[in-house]
């Protein structure tokens, strides 16, 4: 499974992408996480699986979706409290139970 953060820049999420990562492991997950900034979703979303959205562009939401639409991909906006909080467990939680 191929999961895909994006945010403004793609340096926030890195820490997100960590914890995430070590969840994965934890759990036993086999996946390729990364992040990337907004303006390379175009040349990431054929790689993805699913597409989680920071929060601080939660603002583009809809352009995302529809994008992740359009290439049958899954998309979901990741919460604030978690994104904030780096939970990546929750987040990889959250990840599984919208691919499933």
């Amino acid at each position: 499974m191929n999961i895909l953060l994006c945010c403004s820049g793609g340096f926030s999420t890195s820490l997100v992408v960590s914890k995430m990562k070590e969840a994965a492991k934890q759990k036993g997950v086999d996946c390729r996480i990364w992040a990337v900034g907004e303006k390379d979703i175009d040349e990431n979303l054929p790689k993805a699986d699913i597409v989680m959205l920071a929060p601080q562009i939660a603002y583009r939401a809809g352009d995302f979706e529809l994008r992740c639409r359009q290439a049958d991909k899954k998309f979901v906006m990741i919460g604030q409290l978690d994104y904030g909080r780096c939970n990546g467990e929750n987040i990889l939680t959250q990840t599984l139970e919208a691919l499933s």
